[in-house]
């Protein structure tokens, strides 16, 4: 067996890992082995700035030095009870989140597709024990475009055909309207829609960002029809975008908001989905849990998360570099580009069709120390972590000039 003492290198990595692990990601080959705030380096020693952060994970910078902290002493006291006991975590993280983000109520898990699943059971159960819809026959709305996890339920509602490929039969009751368009939606709500399930930007979609004013004609549709509204602000929320819910950007407030990603700095795996009590007051005990979900390890982890977002003033730096990293990009003379587009720091560059795909415009940027991924073939994703300096981002910005103009 490997030891410490042997340090393999990159290329025997990549070889160990594409003989025994599964192949369902196509990663960069950059074989990371340590971490601090935006930058991450290689087991050869080489130094990279993360313009991905983890899909958001880690909008707090890696390893930031007080969720850790939290985290080590955590660890030393208690990490998992099971919900079959009481911790003394749980209660306390359910006060700071809702009062946080201002729900009565909120259900933790664990990876972000689980607080989707759980949104869902609950948004189903509202129909029928609340709403009054028919047993069996409650629907739900998606959007096209959308990316709410890989459970095969969430990948039966995807408009992705690689995604369903080879996984079906799926469950009923879900239907698509195309993004960004209300009347597509009105025309799609019966008396049997008990939720519109949606994502206030398109992260993985591509960086879609909706037509202004949308998430307000969304809410006044799903307050007028009384369905449920629930904004996915798994890799929107906690400050990506410039504000602490991306739906702030519309004055919008969802009635069911479902989190993860950032909700423990990248530390730990933590989710949650927040609703009124009139929603999760429809679960009784027995009809939905977890394992792990509100244990004390991942509780003290999030609320640390937390209080770092809101002491470092994270979305408020996030508002600010991004709109110095849209206006910069926007000025790049590329033959390459087609639109710059994202709010705060999630951007996304859309390359022309003959770019040859945004993979090689990657891979010239990992050669050249950042980080970054391609999404949907012809975008480059750039969502550094919310630390990043004014100084760092004027570097990427040389970095990504360079691959983009030559």
């Amino acid at each position: 067996m490997t030891t410490a003492k042997t340090q393999l290198a990159t290329q025997e990595f990549i070889t160990l890992e594409d003989r025994y692990n599964a192949h369902n990601y196509h990663p960069l080959d950059v074989v990371i082995t340590r971490a601090q705030g935006p930058w991450v380096w290689d087991v050869e020693g080489r130094r990279y700035l993360d313009c991905l952060s983890a899909y958001s994970a880690v909008n707090q910078g890696h390893n930031h030095p007080r969720i850790v902290r939290a985290m080590v002493e955590q660890l030393g006291r208690v990490a998992l009870t099971s919900r079959a006991f009481r911790n003394d975590q749980l209660p306390l993280l359910a006060q700071e989140l809702c009062e946080l983000i201002g729900y009565e109520m909120m259900l933790p898990m664990n990876s972000g597709a689980e607080a989707v699943e759980t949104a869902i059971k609950a948004a189903r159960k509202w129909g029928y024990t609340i709403k009054g819809v028919p047993a069996g026959q409650a629907e739900i709305i998606a959007c096209t475009g959308n990316f709410h996890g890989r459970t095969t339920a969430i990948v039966g509602f995807s408009s992705e055909e690689q995604y369903r490929d080879g996984f079906g039969p799926f469950p009923a009751g879900f239907k698509l309207v195309p993004y960004g368009d209300a009347q597509a939606l009105e025309r799609a709500i019966t008396p049997q829609t008990v939720a519109f399930l949606f994502e206030p930007l398109q992260g993985e979609g591509g960086v879609i960002v909706p037509p202004q004013g949308y998430l307000q004609q969304v809410r006044a549709l799903c307050s007028r029809h009384r369905v449920l509204m629930i904004a996915d602000e798994i890799q929107t929320g906690l400050g990506r975008t410039g504000t602490l819910l991306a739906c702030e950007h519309e004055g919008v407030r969802p009635d069911v908001v479902t989190l993860g990603k950032a909700l423990s700095g990248g530390l730990y795996p933590v989710s949650a989905m927040l609703a009124s009590r009139e929603v999760l007051g429809v679960f009784q005990p027995g009809d939905h849990g977890s394992t792990f979900g509100g244990n004390p390890l991942a509780c003290a982890v999030a609320r640390e998360a937390l209080r770092v977002i809101v002491e470092e003033q994270l979305p408020q730096r996030a508002a600010e570099l991004g709109n110095e990293l849209m206006a910069r990009l926007r000025k790049l003379q590329s033959p390459h580009v087609a639109e710059i587009r994202g709010r705060g720091l999630l951007v996304g560059i859309e390359l022309k069709p003959e770019a040859g795909g945004a993979r090689r415009f990657c891979e010239a940027l990992q050669a050249r120390g950042v980080l970054a991924k391609e999404t949907h073939g012809t975008v480059i994703r750039l969502a550094p972590p919310l630390v990043i300096t004014h100084e760092e981002m004027e570097w990427m910005l040389g970095q990504i000039g360079a691959v983009l103009t030559a």
